[in-house]
Parts: C-alpha cells; sequence; structure tokens
C-alpha cells in the first residue's frame, strides 16, 4: 500500500488506501474465480475477478441501439444476450471451468418485452419485434407520465414525489395506449433488463427486489399496490398475482433455481449448474463496487463516520447519486427511500442526472473544432478528451483551470431534469458564447459542460442534505470517472474529497459480488459493521479492494 501524498489539481491530492475484508463461510478453495456481466448502454462488459476482488480477464461487446423517433430508444433482447455470451466466452478462455463459482448479471434499467413463449415482442409502430426492449433514457411517454403523477398517488412518495418518465410504469402504459394489439395483449412477460438476463441464464422468472423497488412501485415491506395499478389504467397486471410483471421476488445476490442451464451453459462457455444471483441495475451494482471501500489512515471525515455520510456517484453515460441510511429518508426530486435496494436493512436515495456521459460528447463532438481536435488527439494517439485535458492546462497560465469559464456558462438539463427538480420538461442552455469557434473555444465550452454536471452534483447533495442525510465524501466509479478533469471538478465544486476505486471497473466487481453471494463462498452482501470483526465486513465489499483518494 502507498503512503506517499501527490498533490495535482487545485487544493488537495490523491493517495492510495487500503481494502476492505469479508470473511468467507466455511471452506474456500483459493483458486475459485466469479463471473460479472455489466450491461451498459452501449456495449455489454464482462469480467473474471479472483476471491480477492482482482479482475484476472475483461472483455466488452458493442451492442446496437436503434432511435426510430425522436425520445424513441430501442434494443434487443436477444442481440444483448448474443454479446453477453460473446464477452464470457473471452474472459473465461484459459481458466479450469470447475473453478468458476458464480456468475452475477447487472443492466440498465431498460424493459424488455417478451410473449407468453418467451418470444420478443416489438416495441415500436414499424412492427420489429427484434427491437422488443424500451430502453431507460426512452421519454416517449411523456403524456403518461403526467398523468400517473396527477394521481398524487401514495406509492409516488417512494420515488422523490414525482415518477419520472424513465421509470417502467408510464411505458407500460404507453405500450397498452399505443400498441394494443401488436404488442400489449400479445404480452405474457415485462422484464427490467437485469432479470431478463438472469431468466435467460436460469430460466427461473424471479424478479430482483433492486429492479422492482426501484422501477416498477413494488414496496420491499408490503408488495405490490393494486390500487395504484387500477389508478393509472394498468389493472391488468394485477392477474395472476401479477404474473407478467413478477410475483416471486428475490433480495440481490440470493441464488436463482438450479443455477445455470445446460443451454444457457452452452452460450455462455460456462459450466452447468454454477450458481447464478439475483441481479442488480447497474449503478446499484457500481455503488455495491465502491461505497464501502476501506480509508482508514488518510485522515477522511468518513473514516470515524458511518457509511451513511458517503454517496455513491457512478458515472456513465448518465450519473447516478446513492446514498444508504438506517431510516427512510424522504427527498423531494430524488428516487426512494428504497428498503433493501442495495444493501439489506438499509434504504436507499438515487439522485441523477440523464445522460451526462452523452451530453460531454455530445457538446464536443457538435463543435466546429471537433475535426481538428481529433487529427491533433490522434497524431498524440490520445483521446480527445486527454487532448482536451492537457490543451486546458496549456491555455489556463498562471490561473487555476477552473476560472476560464468566467464568461461561460451551461445549464445542463439538455434531456431534462432527473434530480433534484425532476422536470423532464427543463431544456439545456449555453450563456457566454462568442463568434470565434476555434479549439481554445471548443476545450472551454467542455470545461463548462464538466463543471454544469458536477454543479448538478452539488445541487443533488444540497437537497438529500436539507432532507437529513449527512454526507462527507464521494465514491465515485463508472467510466467518467477515470477522466481527471472530470473528478477534480467534482471535487471542487462540492467541496468534498472524492474517493475512486483501484479497481477502475467497481461495477463489474458489484456484478461478481453478486455471483461470489450466490454460490454460497461468502454469506452475504450486508453491511454489519465499520470495524472488522470476525464474520462481519467492514464495508459492503466481499475482497480487500483498495481504494484511491482525490479531493
Amino acid at each position: 500500500m502507498e503512503n506517499e501524498l501527490e498533490w495535482w489539481g487545485l487544493e488537495r491530492g490523491y493517495y492510495n488506501a487500503g481494502g476492505a475484508m469479508a470473511v468467507p463461510s466455511g471452506d474456500q478453495k483459493p483458486e475459485s474465480y466469479y463471473v460479472g456481466v455489466d450491461v451498459g448502454t452501449g456495449s455489454v462488459r464482462a469480467a473474471l475477478v479472483d476471491q480477492r476482488g482482482t479482475l484476472v480477464a475483461f472483455a466488452e461487446q458493442p451492442i446496437n441501439q436503434w432511435e426510430p423517433q425522436f425520445n424513441h430508444h430501442e434494443q434487443s433482447s436477444e442481440d444483448i444476450w448474443a454479446a453477453c455470451c460473446v464477452v464470457t466466452k473471452k474472459v473465461v478462455q484459459g481458466i479450469d471451468l470447475n473453478q468458476i463459482r458464480g456468475l452475477g448479471f447487472d443492466a440498465t434499467c431498460s424493459l424488455v418485452v417478451l410473449d407468453k413463449q418467451f418470444r420478443p415482442l416489438p416495441v415500436n409502430h414499424e412492427g420489429n419485434s427484434h427491437q422488443n426492449i424500451i430502453m431507460w433514457l426512452d421519454h416517449r411517454a411523456v403524456s403518461q407520465v403526467h398523468r400517473i403523477n396527477e394521481t398524487k398517488h401514495s406509492v409516488l412518495q417512494y420515488v422523490g414525489g414525482v415518477m419520472s418518465v424513465e421509470m417502467q410504469a408510464p411505458k407500460l402504459l404507453w405500450l397498452k395506449e399505443n400498441l394494443r394489439e401488436t404488442c400489449w395483449d400479445k404480452a405474457g412477460h415485462f422484464f427490467d433488463l437485469p432479470d431478463f438476463l438472469s431468466w435467460k441464464a436460469t430460466g427461473v422468472t424471479a424478479r430482483s427486489l433492486c429492479s422492482l423497488v426501484c422501477k416498477w412501485t413494488y414496496l420491499a415491506e408490503e408488495g405490490w399496490d393494486d390500487s395504484f395499478w387500477k389508478k393509472v389504467g394498468l389493472e391488468d397486471l394485477i392477474a395472476d398475482n401479477y404474473s407478467k410483471i413478477g410475483n416471486q421476488v428475490l433480495p440481490p445476490g440470493a441464488s436463482l433455481g438450479n443455477g445455470l442451464t445446460p443451454e444457457a451453459a452452452k452460450d455462455l462457455g460456462l459450466p452447468a449448474g454454477i450458481a447464478v444471483a439475483a441481479s442488480l441495475i447497474d449503478a446499484h451494482a457500481g455503488g455495491l463496487g465502491v461505497i464501502g471501500a476501506d480509508v482508514r489512515g488518510y485522515g477522511l471525515a468518513c473514516e470515524e463516520q458511518p457509511v451513511t455520510s458517503r454517496l455513491a456517484v457512478i458515472c456513465g453515460t448518465s450519473s447516478c447519486h446513492i446514498g444508504i441510511s438506517k431510516d427512510p429518508i424522504f427527498v423531494s426530486g430524488v428516487w426512494g427511500p428504497y428498503f433493501s435496494a442495495m444493501v439489506p436493512g438499509f434504504w436507499l436515495n438515487e439522485g441523477g442526472q440523464s445522460v451526462t456521459g452523452k451530453l460531454i460528447d455530445h457538446m464536443v463532438q457538435g463543435h466546429a473544432a471537433f475535426p481538428e481536435l481529433q487529427a491533433k488527439a490522434t497524431a498524440r494517439c490520445q483521446s480527445v478528451y486527454a487532448y482536451l485535458n492537457s490543451h486546458l492546462d496549456l491555455i489556463k497560465k498562471a490561473q487555476p483551470v477552473g476560472f476560464l469559464t468566467v464568461d461561460l456558462h451551461v445549464w445542463p438539463d439538455f434531456h431534462g431534469n432527473r434530480s433534484p427538480l425532476a422536470d423532464l420538461t427543463l431544456k439545456g442552455m449555453v450563456t457566454g458564447l462568442k463568434l470565434s469557434q476555434d479549439l481554445d473555444d471548443l476545450a472551454i465550452l467542455y470545461l463548462a459542460t464538466i463543471q454544469a454536471i458536477a454543479f448538478g452534483t452539488r445541487l443533488i447533495i444540497e437537497a438529500m442534505e436539507a432532507a437529513g442525510h449527512s454526507i462527507s465524501t464521494l465514491f465515485l466509479c463508472g467510466g467518467l470517472s477515470k477522466n481527471p478533469l472530470f473528478v477534480q471538478m467534482h471535487a471542487d465544486i462540492t467541496g468534498m474529497p472524492v474517493v475512486l476505486s483501484q479497481e477502475v471497473e467497481s461495477v463489474l466487481v458489484g456484478a461478481a459480488i453478486l455471483g461470489a453471494c450466490a454460490s454460497g463462498d461468502f454469506s452475504s452482501v450486508q453491511l454489519n459493521s465499520m470495524n472488522i470483526s470476525n464474520n462481519c465486513w467492514s464495508s459492503i465489499m466481499l475482497w480487500p479492494l483498495p481504494a484511491e483518494y482525490r479531493g
């Protein structure tokens, strides 16, 4: 473990911190491995992880997206499963398959539609059944979500008081009202994408508590509320004890059925019968992978505070802000509180910013100087963002880089505001533009966009703290956390230290944790204590996971 402090940025530095420990249950062979599969917006990724939480192998495969109309975003469950098979086979090459003990999935909270024989159904007017997924970022159901929110039903208090168009109820209502004959009447199963993957692997239709609580209005302690579905016009889902949307609910990490079916085992290149876990939403897998990192010995405020002082920020195509609490906290405009959605026995609140990563791409790629940027980055064998970061360092001169945007400001809600304003009608804005369109202007616009996203995070934190959360430290993971400028702006603008995992693929670690729990090698993802003791976790990590602090 490295203790040397290296300074960078405006005020603070970074250093490595030790990881958390968990005690295996029973006798465990040191050669055990677990496979984690993460289905993101644009790709499927898989990792082979050993029992210490070290990634042994990694693979990635792109997946298709379609946008038949503006704000209609679709994918294919067959395409996604095929990509899962490709990456899983790659990561286990050269490994004794008998050493693989468990498999865990996480995915975006997109809606998968199948008929009664589990065949894909079209979610589009074109009748293309291959495109049978309404993606999480789809905003077609604006009218439907407005009507749902007008009911002011009591379940809405558990989604920040206002349901998002990105949740499943408005999408289901849209399908009923717009595709009655071609989709709705033929449908036998509506899955959240993480639950579709676990069904495909095991043949078990049980749903994860994480998916149902966070996106479907299910309450962990009470179950489904018949009155809600009747009031919004979806009373037909109540039939057969909610068989179409889930009547068997399991906690994340629970073992499903008899494990991996022979057919799925052949597809994935894994042994039949290995344990398969109840899944997690991708952001929650990232939260599971980072929020409990052991940072003792470095003077962080959270060292002497409960884990509820930590906020996991999972930042990729979108940003999700996940905090946990011992008691329910209701935050206007912030999703939750959800009981046991990520960590058993804890309530969870989730703020969010839609399409943050996509917004950065949009601003950069749409600028007149982008071709010049591409050419110069290619010549240096750098990504365009690494080049922009170095260009900002070049043009800042003696002043801190953040002051380059003193006259340029971005309002980042180009896809509406998820939290804390919960207003999908909001639009983006840039103020302070000049007639020049050179590379300096592009770099400063890029910086202003990142700062706007960081200010959005600050607004979410302020709303959570006003409602009763006490947050002292940010724990970042996801693709954007690999960008040092993005990390530094979040530290500077929130005024909080930022912890990064040394294992950058924290979401995949979270997925592998699920498989490890399902295998029985580890007894739970339960967070019992912030102190290491026998049969007790210092964090929700199952293995030592070093962390890097940046603030």
